[in-house]
């Protein structure tokens, strides 16, 4: 991967003033400066802190949803003539070491998804339940059977973020995703990533959970 590669790296956050701070920092100790952080109407200190830590901060006055604030951060990024997006959660469950482990795989690929399913992630059984369903009906759906249709952490190249049509505003964006792998064909890899489970990341309201995983596959249903 060409070191002048223009890279952004995208933090969809909804009430994270607690954490954010601590994500930035991670993501700025590695050499990445562009970092936007899209506050999904909030109602703590977000904004401020993700602006205090050097972040670009872009607001949404109320809360529309994970896949909305995903697609204002790519669309800005896009804007900004970034040549790789990189999402990744704000809560601090992603590991950003893990971001140039996936930068370096667009060397061959379009499109890299981060995907937590393996014996070294730990996930909680009920993820691991709620994950196996979105996986096994976003392929019922779309037809392609990928580890983790529901991982926020994904790696995308300039000729995939000119190639996809993003539409869906709450989890469903990340299923969405594999929608426009089969309509555009995208050469993809999956990578397994680190996960950091905290009291505060399982705690929090906003989190998915094996029935908000349930309303998803009900809305993909109605919206495909």
């Amino acid at each position: 991967m060409r070191s002048n590669k223009r890279v952004f790296i995208v933090i969809p956050a909804h009430n994270e003033a607690q954490v954010i701070g601590s994500v930035i920092n991670g993501i700025i100790k590695l050499g990445f400066k562009n970092i936007i952080v899209v506050d999904d109407g909030s109602s703590d200190d977000t904004e401020m802190v993700a602006k205090k830590h050097g972040a670009l901060v872009i607001r949404h006055m109320i809360n529309r949803g994970k896949g909305a604030s995903a697609k204002t951060g790519i669309e800005a990024a896009k804007l900004l003539n970034a040549d790789i997006v990189v999402t990744i959660d704000g809560d601090g469950q992603h590991n950003p070491e893990d971001i140039k482990k996936l930068i370096k795989k667009l060397d061959s690929y379009d499109l890299v998804l981060g995907y937590r399913l393996h014996p070294e992630s730990k996930m909680p059984k009920t993820r691991i339940i709620g994950n196996l369903f979105a996986n096994f009906f976003t392929w019922i759906i779309y037809g392609l059977w990928v580890k983790d249709s529901q991982s926020g952490f994904r790696v995308y190249s300039k000729k995939t973020l000119n190639e996809i049509n993003l539409n869906y505003d709450k989890y469903e964006f990340d299923s969405e995703i594999i929608r426009e792998i089969v309509k555009n064909k995208i050469k993809y890899i999956e990578i397994p990533i680190e996960v950091r489970y905290t009291k505060y990341s399982m705690n929090k309201q906003s989190r998915q959970t094996l029935v908000k995983g349930i309303k998803t596959i009900v809305r993909l249903f109605f919206l495909s």
